[in-house]
């Protein structure tokens, strides 16, 4: 992930390193692929979305994580330099930009785009838990306007291109009252991971009329057996006793609620991967069946 984001950013080199992604004077051979082989989906995307009209949803590393991944020049995290990071920044809500107008430009079908910004890192970044190059200390914790701007950038960037910008976030103590102050439309979270702090916030986002994006569907199943497959029945009483608890009227939030997989199916199998998409959308179906007419 953070080297198809680097495939996006704009004006900015890198290069794979032993110790991972870093940013260089010039682009190295990976980053040279890595914007190569996006080049590649993009052509394949348009071909094969020719003629159609919908939805559309494109992904991207968050500002925050991209920041405690990728290394500067002379080593150690971005993290660790106010400059760079702010950098690296608002290099990314320019190529988020040109990468939205590019996919508008292919896809002309889609009357409604959503962007979203993956922040598995966030929480670590604001507690301060993002390791040194050393493995011994920790980066201190950057304050909390300083990480609404950066994710601010980014959001009004795919705003501004013509796009719905969504945050996820499958980590613990993710801080979602700020991410939901940043002007996102959505927020996209594993229900297993939302603690009491996080109720306010998303029954505040739902009820104002933004989307929430809920994991409830494992990533990974550990058969190929269909039988054994999590019971749609099960996962509906989830979201529905999760919905009680903020108190929401499951009529009125029918719109905005997103059954998801949890935390993606970059680990999943082929099969698993197409029967957990079946599986979200019947969950969401049966929410909506059992909502008064």
């Amino acid at each position: 992930m953070t080297g198809r984001a680097l495939a996006v950013v704009d004006g900015l080199a890198a290069d794979l390193q032993p110790a991972g992604w870093r940013l260089t004077d010039t682009s190295g051979v990976d980053h040279r692929r890595a914007r190569s082989l996006l080049a590649q989906d993009l052509d394949a995307v348009e071909e094969l979305a020719q003629g159609y009209v919908g939805t559309f949803k494109t992904q991207v590393t968050g500002p925050w994580t991209l920041a405690a991944t990728v290394e500067k020049p002379r080593g150690d995290k971005v993290l660790s330099d106010h400059g760079a990071r702010r950098e690296l920044a608002q290099s990314l809500a320019e190529g988020v930009r040109v990468h939205l107008a590019d996919l508008r430009r292919r896809i002309t079908g889609v009357d409604r785009w959503i962007v979203q910004l993956d922040e598995p890192a966030l929480a670590a970044v604001s507690l301060a838990h993002v390791p040194t190059a050393s493995g011994f200390g920790r980066h201190r914790r950057v304050d909390p306007p300083e990480l609404s701007a950066h994710l601010e950038w980014v959001v009004a960037a795919i705003t501004d291109a013509g796009g719905e910008a969504w945050v996820h976030s499958c980590a613990p103590q993710t801080p979602w009252s700020l991410v939901a102050g940043t002007g996102v439309v959505g927020l996209s979270a594993d229900l297993d991971v939302l603690g009491p702090a996080d109720l306010d916030t998303f029954a505040e986002a739902l009820e104002g009329g933004r989307s929430a994006a809920l994991g409830v569907v494992p990533s990974t199943s550990a058969s190929d057996d269909p039988a054994t497959d999590p019971s749609d029945a099960r996962l509906t009483e989830r979201v529905q006793r999760w919905l009680d608890m903020l108190g929401l009227d499951p009529e009125v939030v029918d719109e905005h609620l997103v059954v998801t997989p949890t935390c993606g199916l970059a680990g999943a199998t082929p099969g698993w991967a197409g029967r957990a998409v079946r599986l979200s959308s019947t969950v969401a179906r049966n929410l909506s069946l059992q909502q008064p007419s």
